[in-house]
């Protein structure tokens, strides 16, 4: 039976069309019009918003458990219940660097979990472990390696399907093993690197168009030594998420940075953990204790963030000076476009998911409506 969401105004990632009505039929949105269809459920929405669901291309675990300490389908669902309460409907569970089974038991974890529930999980984001010891920030020592062909290639055979990002740091890289992840339909991210700005672009000439967390574990901007983040601001091929707490990264540098890329900033978590009920957390010789809303590590270093999307999208708002659909589309479509996957989700559009975030004028959360 076909349903139909009413008054409210909708947010497409296109445009924003008021006083309209979303015709869903088996869970896919089917059109977005002005007239209600006879003869079909409706729900009304009395006057609020509405937006395809959050997608969050990055966040490491749920209200209580960690995807690379416990690479199993229970931490998958954890992070998917838990990121549903604000507003994200669609994700990537990270695994930090890890030892080479582990990488292989997140991906089998991953692919058992994503055949049992048809939802937003679109698979996983890899992070290291063939990142720059130097640039590793949280990440444990043991466990960064340099990239070996016949791991690479297991991964990406293993992975098929699963992987649908891997942090890398270029540098480290060979031009044949760089060639190796871009042919395998990875998207690849450049991140925790120590790269120069010529090797940063360079990269980028070989297909890498995204970095993994602006300003954050890279090479900083210097007039005679722009660094990755130089690299990455003046290349308008090239995505920027950004963690938009206020701690891992200033408000001043992010409006600079939103001059500079506009229609290539996205949002992300990189939550350690939603909704600050894990108050500490071991794993090895990982250790995180929130301290003032922020996790920090025994020398009070920042070691991960708590953000949701729903917090980012307000941060946007309030801090970057750019409207509500502009935040939005931060969080939905543009970070769709940022892992290719732009004609899948982001957008409340014919043939797209039928899952949605709805809220106030002023940005506070109603509901999520997922599949």
């Amino acid at each position: 039976m076909q349903q139909a969401i009413i008054n409210c105004t909708i947010h497409t990632g296109d445009e924003v069309f008021g006083k309209g009505v979303v015709l869903i039929e088996n869970n896919v949105i089917q059109s977005v019009q002005k007239e209600v269809p006879e003869n079909c459920a409706v729900v009304d929405l009395k006057g609020q918003n509405i937006a395809a669901g959050f997608i969050d291309i990055h966040i490491n675990g749920g209200d209580q458990l960690h995807f690379s300490q416990s690479p199993t389908e229970a931490a998958i669902h954890d992070i998917y219940e838990s990121s549903l309460q604000y507003g994200t409907t669609h994700m990537l569970p990270c695994l930090i660097s890890s030892s080479h089974e582990n990488i292989l038991q997140g991906i089998e974890a991953i692919k058992n979990y994503r055949l049992k529930y048809n939802n937003g999980v679109m698979g996983m984001h890899l992070e290291g472990p063939f990142i720059n010891p130097i640039k590793r920030g949280a990440h444990l020592a043991k466990y960064v390696r340099t990239p070996t062909n016949a791991e690479l290639e297991e991964i990406i055979r293993y992975g098929k399907d699963v992987i649908k990002l891997i942090t890398i740091a270029p540098e480290c890289f060979t031009d044949e093993q760089i060639d190796m992840l871009m042919e395998s339909g990875i998207v690849v991210s450049a991140g925790h690197s120590n790269a120069t700005y010529e090797q940063a672009q360079y990269g980028f000439s070989k297909g890498i168009q995204l970095i993994t967390h602006l300003f954050n574990a890279m090479t900083q901007f210097g007039h005679r030594s722009p660094g990755l983040v130089g690299a990455a601001l003046s290349n308008d091929a090239v995505y920027t998420p950004i963690i938009l707490d206020g701690a891992h990264c200033d408000y001043a540098a992010a409006r600079l940075a939103y001059k500079c890329k506009k229609d290539k900033l996205v949002l992300i978590s990189d939550a350690l953990f939603l909704s600050k009920k894990k108050k500490e957390f071991v794993w090895e010789g990982f250790k995180a204790a929130l301290a003032d809303g922020l996790y920090r590590n025994d020398e009070g270093n920042l070691a991960g963030a708590t953000i949701s999307m729903a917090d980012a999208v307000r941060n946007a708002v309030a801090h970057l000076n750019v409207s509500a659909e502009e935040a939005i589309r931060m969080a939905t479509c543009r970070a769709a476009a940022a892992i290719k996957m732009q004609d899948k989700v982001g957008k409340i559009k014919a043939g797209f998911p039928a899952s949605f975030v709805q809220f106030s004028d002023d940005l506070s959360l109603i509901q999520t409506m997922a599949l």
